[in-house]
């Protein structure tokens, strides 16, 4: 909006770029490094709509960005302002100064010897014919004594500054001049300003500048160096913005003095230096006072959202600190699982953590205990055996002591290879990484190895796949060698439990979302306390073997393994037909796993 009001020469003065170089000569530069800048928003657009929007992260980018569009909105509603308020000044001046010139140029007298009269030229006028006629020999000058009672009526409650120049540009009048009617602020003291009011002209030109001219005070025969003030003369009316030496906007228009279309002076107008900043600086105070009022806002806003975020996020680092240190024997993480946010899963994933910690560290005492227990015994016996091996008195009961310690040691022997096993399946799990396995082809193979070695059993197996053909794929995701270690375990354990000639039965089937591994045998059951007490590490209940003959690990570390794949498995006794007395018989144990299907 300023620039309609700008001089031609003037247009071009916002053609410097910000750091110094002319547009015409910063386009010249390659192409990448005008993209470049493209390119990176363009990778943080990208970014920016990949991210997962939570509650938490709306609020965050909801506030900074609040503070952004009002900053911007502000800031353009005071350009805006400004812009405005000087546009309409200056149309408000132009009204004026037409006004004022119209009443300049009816006040004005006729001077008779500025009239010049040609003898010959009057002798040859024809009858109704007058001496002139449109001719401009009849001059009706500017009257400074006329016209300044009519300039001090007019001009006095608008607080203008008002100027009139004759036809040459020559000063005539000017309002500052009239005694005892106007007054104007006089201009500042001759002294050198302070450090802090140079600061403040400075900062005030900065923002009021932009390419605007500056304003100077031109002698008083050189009215024509005013543009609007040239243009004036020359019959048209113009308007200009400028700033003076401390940064104060002042907006002038002038309008040519007319009367029987002879131009006869022109009349400039100029706000005073401070009553344009005087409007804006108002508007900038009023801004300041709403900006105070958001500020205040978006302080306890922040706050608020600091409480919710710095408060909770504390007090889990304090808790997580306790548990490190372990000052209680057990520390609860603060739980809030109801909140919606990172806070909420962070608070969750925690106290996930914390009772996963726990339990492994319970884990790990209990399975020392457990070791330290199973061990004792072969060793104690296997002592007593060698300290009564020198009382021996016959080589039988030599022989029968060599025994003993050649059983103990292969128990001990058994003992540490499972309890290795099993001390290193968790770590195993965790470094592999889980595999579609194909439950099919794995079975398969497991079944076809039990029947071919038998393991010193005369038992086979036989297997089945129910599903509706033989293109069913029965994959879970895992790891293949620990589940086929499960599923050996079982049929190693059906095997062991059932009679020679007898066969054990392995089922596989998707039942939902989970596929379904069932081994069957028709030995004598499991006893009803011993259901669950079976997948207890060092349990075992095989009356038809002899003592030491298992190390109870097999079914606990199936347990374990089956676990880890998210599933679950479980014992059960197989109902056969009812006895003599009407009492169901049981026809068997029955071994149920299921996986997570994929």
């Amino acid at each position: 909006m300023l620039d309609r009001t700008q001089p031609d020469e003037n247009q071009n003065a916002g053609d410097i770029g910000s750091d110094g170089v002319p547009e015409h000569v910063a386009d010249d530069k390659p192409a990448a490094q005008g993209w470049r800048p493209l390119n990176w928003l363009k990778r943080a657009g990208q970014f920016f709509f990949a991210l997962s929007f939570s509650s938490l992260t709306r609020r965050i980018v909801s506030l900074n960005l609040a503070g952004l569009v009002a900053l911007v909105a502000s800031i353009l509603y005071l350009s805006q302002f400004r812009a405005g308020l000087i546009d309409a000044r200056a149309q408000s001046l132009l009204v004026q100064g037409e006004i004022i010139a119209g009443a300049i140029a009816a006040s004005a007298t006729v001077q008779t010897n500025a009239i010049t009269i040609d003898p010959d030229r009057l002798l040859d006028l024809k009858t109704g014919d007058s001496y002139g006629g449109t001719d401009d020999s009849l001059d009706f000058p500017i009257n400074p004594e006329r016209v300044a009672p009519v300039l001090r009526t007019l001009i006095s409650p608008t607080k203008t500054r008002a100027r009139i120049f004759d036809p040459y540009g020559t000063l005539l009048l000017d309002s500052r001049d009239l005694d005892n009617v106007l007054s104007f602020p006089l201009p500042p003291p001759s002294q050198k300003p302070g450090l802090v009011e140079r600061g403040m002209v400075a900062i005030r030109t900065w923002l009021n500048r932009g390419d605007l001219p500056l304003y100077r005070e031109l002698g008083r025969e050189n009215g024509n160096g005013y543009a609007e003030v040239s243009d004036a003369l020359q019959g048209q009316k113009r308007s200009m913005v400028r700033v003076n030496s401390r940064g104060e906007v002042i907006v002038s228009v002038a309008v040519p003095v007319l009367r029987s279309r002879a131009i006869h002076g022109a009349l400039m107008l100029s706000t005073q230096g401070d009553e344009i900043d005087q409007m804006v600086t108002a508007e900038r105070l009023a801004i300041l006072k709403v900006g105070g009022v958001a500020a205040a806002v978006m302080i306890m806003l922040s706050l608020l959202l600091a409480s919710t975020i710095a408060g909770p996020v504390r007090r889990l680092a304090d808790s997580a600190e306790r548990v490190r240190r372990r000052i209680k024997a057990r520390i609860e993480i603060p739980d809030f699982t109801r909140r919606r946010d990172e806070i909420g899963h962070l608070s969750g994933a925690l106290r996930d953590m914390t009772s996963a910690l726990y339990s492994r560290m319970e884990a790990i005492e209990m399975f020392a205990a457990d070791v330290a227990h199973e061990l004792k015994n072969p060793l104690t016996s296997l002592r007593s055996a060698v300290e009564t091996l020198p009382l021996a008195r016959n080589e039988n009961s030599r022989a029968r002591l060599l025994e003993v310690i050649e059983h103990d040691v292969k128990r001990l022997d058994r003992l540490i290879s499972d309890i290795s096993d099993a001390s290193r399946l968790d770590a195993e799990l965790q470094r592999q990484d889980a595999i579609p396995v194909d439950l099919r082809r794995l079975l398969t193979t497991l079944v076809s190895v039990a029947n071919e070695t038998k393991l010193g059993h005369d038992v086979a197996v036989e297997t089945r796949f129910e599903g509706r053909g033989p293109t069913d794929t029965f994959a879970v995701t895992g790891h293949d060698s620990r589940l086929g270690q499960v599923v050996s375990n079982l049929l190693s354990n059906a095997q062991s439990f059932s009679e020679a000639g007898n066969k054990v039965r392995l089922t596989c089937r998707r039942v939902r979302g989970e596929i379904e591994i069932v081994v069957d045998d028709d030995g004598p059951g499991i006893r009803d306390d011993a259901l669950e007490r079976i997948f207890e590490r060092f349990y075992t209940d095989r009356p038809h073997q002899g003592f030491g003959q298992n190390s109870g690990l097999g079914l606990s570390i199936s347990k374990q393994i089956v676990d880890a794949h998210g599933g679950r498995i479980w014992a059960e006794n197989r109902a056969g037909p009812v006895d003599e007395d009407g009492a169901p018989t049981v026809a068997g144990a029955r071994f149920v796993v299921r996986l997570p299907a994929l």
